[in-house]
């Protein structure tokens, strides 16, 4: 039976289910399902998927010039590494500030393969992701066995390993005075080379954003929120937590790898300072906390503000360290102020101007008498050999003529223990009860009577 603060909505065919009230009857009045909203949340999530698909398709032609559709690319490449970055970060809670160091060896393994090996541009883009996902898993492996704290410090330490070592090796990687990646399209201008990577840039987000929805939306994905939530109690319960944040890392680093790629085919020259930069890893996590690590447009948003932001503050302070203070007054608002990121932090301000559901059905007392009452009536005609229960104010039904009081649930169902109810067998129990029993043992002798004794039979 339903009680006053049960949400569920009652099938005409269940008992005790009743039509509208009648006017005056209270105003008891049920909070529409959420599932009602839903078709139109779907409607404006479709609604602004496909402006923003729009907004990138033509944001090539309405570039003014060619240094803000560069611009354009590159924030765009920081969208594709902030959204790689989200596939550990975002789905395990495992924060890496060392991505730069897959970012790197994707860019240089493009440029080597097409200045040692000849092979065409698109071929050692596809293949340099191919070696950074072979050598994320060993690094996974490792890394992965610890968490925290220790993990970001092994992050930190595997990216400046790369660092010395591709400024070091100069006969190979061309030390510190970089390396020059040929251009695939050779015959293309400037301003048109730079329209070509900016559709390259976004056909390789718009796969990065398939595989983070599908893998929300799997198995996989459930797993590895468990493992975000509580890893312990996430292995307590059967998940494979070390194969899964294994195939997260591995994920993230190849994607992270073939952006690198890709902006070295765009860029053309490479320079390991930038390539293998902390604070390239340290935008990543900015830009996907910003948006929302959570959500699957966040690091794009993220990257966007972020990016721009970037942009514009080099553009007017020049070679200043001032984009560096402006990060991280961004950094420590997004901290404090929002968390869980914009998205997060809009959604929540929009449900609480929106209407706001009630979890409590609003129901007058004679409204839940009628209800209680309809519902035992109902109850007693499926089953008449039931027990009747009490109505809503706790008074005992009255039983059928003839038929004898039953006991509920949790009374005493032996002798009754004196009163005009009790039986003759509990009096007669109870006296047997109270009767004194003879002794036994050595000891049990009956003491001599004494004179008091006789005289008093």
């Amino acid at each position: 039976m339903r009680n006053a603060s049960d949400t569920r909505p009652a099938s005409p065919s269940a008992p005790g289910a009743r039509g509208p009230l009648p006017d005056g009857a209270g105003p008891a009045t049920a909070a529409a399902p959420p599932t009602a909203r839903r078709p139109w949340g779907r409607v404006v999530r479709l609604a602004v998927l496909a402006v923003g698909v729009a907004l990138v398709l033509a944001f090539p032609t309405m570039a003014p010039n060619a240094y803000i559709l560069s611009a354009g690319i590159v924030v765009a490449c920081y969208a594709c590494t902030a959204t790689a970055w989200n596939f550990m970060g975002g789905f395990t809670g495992y924060v890496s500030l060392g991505h730069a160091a897959f970012f790197g060896l994707g860019a240089y393994g493009t440029g080597i393969l097409i200045r040692d090996l000849g092979l065409p541009s698109f071929v050692a883009w596809l293949l340099a992701g191919v070696i950074v996902l072979l050598i994320t898993i060993p690094l996974g492996i490792a890394a992965l066995r610890v968490r925290g704290a220790s993990f970001v410090i092994v992050s930190i330490s595997f990216v400046l390993i790369l660092l010395l070592v591709f400024q070091a090796w100069g006969s190979f990687t061309g030390g510190s005075d970089g390396l020059v990646v040929p251009r695939p399209f050779p015959d293309l201008l400037r301003p048109e080379h730079h329209r070509v990577f900016f559709f390259l840039f976004a056909g390789l987000l718009a796969v990065m954003l398939v595989c983070w929805w599908a893998i929300d939306r799997s198995r996989f994905g459930t797993g590895l929120k468990a493992v975000r939530e509580d890893e312990d109690k996430a292995q307590a319960l059967g998940v494979p937590t070390r194969n899964y944040k294994l195939v997260a890392y591995v994920v993230s680093a190849t994607f992270t790898g073939l952006a690198g790629g890709m902006y070295a085919l765009w860029f053309g020259d490479l320079d390991p300072i930038f390539q293998f930069s902390i604070m390239l890893g340290s935008y990543m996590v900015l830009m996907a906390l910003f948006g929302g690590v959570r959500h699957l447009y966040g690091p794009l948003l993220g990257a966007v503000v972020v990016g721009f932001g970037l942009e514009y503050f080099k553009l007017e302070f020049g070679d200043t360290q001032f984009h560096l203070v402006a990060t991280a007054l961004l950094l420590g608002i997004v901290v404090l102020f929002m968390p869980d990121g914009i998205i997060p932090a809009a959604q929540a301000l929009l449900k609480r101007l929106g209407p706001q559901d009630s979890s409590i059905r609003e129901m007058t007392a004679a409204d839940l008498l009628e209800h209680n009452r309809a519902a035992a009536a109902t109850a007693s005609v499926d089953a008449p050999d039931a027990v009747d229960a009490p109505d809503a104010v706790g008074h005992q039904p009255r039983h059928a003529e003839g038929a004898a009081p039953t006991e509920g649930p949790g009374e005493d169902e032996g002798p009754r223990r004196g009163g005009s109810g009790g039986s003759e067998r509990g009096t007669s129990e109870r006296m047997v009860d109270a009767a004194p029993r003879p002794r036994t043992g050595p000891d049990a002798t009956t003491p001599p009577a004494t004179g008091d004794e006789e005289d008093d039979r």
